[in-house]
């Protein structure tokens, strides 16, 4: 008799019911600057999960699709995720241990910014990091990074423009390592994430310090040219985590989608504005959430 009366009280759904509302949530998706791919992806992935799934005969079926989808995108943006502490790991460091953090991404995104932020945080727990400037090309970037390690009180290692920005992460990490520190951000150019030259200056960087971490700075105002610059920078350099910046003037969230779909790479922290304090872990339910919100 139970059996009787669930399928009574239920029915399955098919693909007639679902297809019309996930076509209506790609298009609100691309809207929201996600990708097109990453949210056929997606649509797709609801679409298996959706067709056949016994519901409530009367329930509304647009709000089961759009609690999916919030399930879906949630296990999107924590793709690979993994608790990495960064900032506390240097803590256990023995002496002459030094961690090397290289910081990566197009002119613009805040990547200036955001290794104030992360030298502000480790100082905020006892550990003082060596900021390096490795970005000898663009004018203005020595003085900008140098005006931050000053008012945070931090050592700084600079270079003339145009002087090898290997050379100048390694002087960095050699001189961290002499005195004592145990942390090197290490600024590095940011011109179009095509120029071939860079990228190989970059790589270069990465063999003569071995980083620790490879963060990517990624602007969540960018849209979909987020995705071609984390596709790049993967395969020139390799991701070990992202850094969404601009977060507190983006109202749709579709970039950490594409982001995360099309590298796999774990989001960690976004900024939420100018402040020194102004960094936060991600949190990937918060994200689809706000992203779903915006689609109803």
């Amino acid at each position: 008799m139970d059996a009787v009366a669930s399928q009574v009280a239920t029915r399955q759904l098919s693909e007639d019911d679902v297809e019309p509302i996930l076509e209506e949530l790609v298009i609100g998706l691309v809207e929201s600057d996600v990708a097109y791919d990453a949210a056929q992806a997606i649509a797709e992935a609801l679409k298996s999960r959706l067709v056949g799934l016994r519901v409530p005969r009367f329930s509304d079926v647009r709000r089961i699709v759009v609690e999916q989808l919030a399930r879906t995108l949630e296990e999107v943006l924590s793709r690979n995720w993994k608790p990495i502490d960064v900032f506390r790991e240097p803590l256990s460091y023995r002496p002459g241990q030094v961690m090397v953090v290289t910081f990566f991404g197009v002119n613009g995104v805040g990547k200036t910014t955001t290794i104030a932020k992360f030298a502000y945080r480790f100082k905020k727990l006892g550990v003082t990091p060596v900021i390096a400037a490795s970005d000898t090309f663009r004018a203005g970037a020595q003085e900008q990074l140098r005006r931050h390690a000053e008012a945070l009180g931090v050592p700084f290692v600079g270079a003339r423009y145009g002087a090898d920005p290997a050379a100048v992460a390694y002087d960095a990490v050699e001189y961290a390592r002499s005195r004592g520190y145990k942390v090197v951000l290490v600024d590095t150019a940011g011109r179009m994430h095509t120029d071939v030259d860079l990228m190989e200056e970059l790589r270069k960087v990465v063999r003569v310090v071995r980083p620790r971490y490879r963060v990517l700075i990624i602007d969540a105002l960018t849209g979909n040219d987020a995705l071609e610059q984390a596709s790049f920078f993967e395969e020139a350099v390799g991701v070990d985590f992202i850094v969404l910046t601009k977060v507190d003037a983006d109202a749709k969230g579709g970039t950490a989608v594409s982001v995360a779909y099309s590298i796999g790479k774990p989001i960690l922290y976004v900024g939420t504005g100018q402040r020194y304090e102004d960094l936060e872990p991600f949190d990937p339910r918060s994200f689809a959430r706000k992203i779903v919100e915006g689609l109803a």
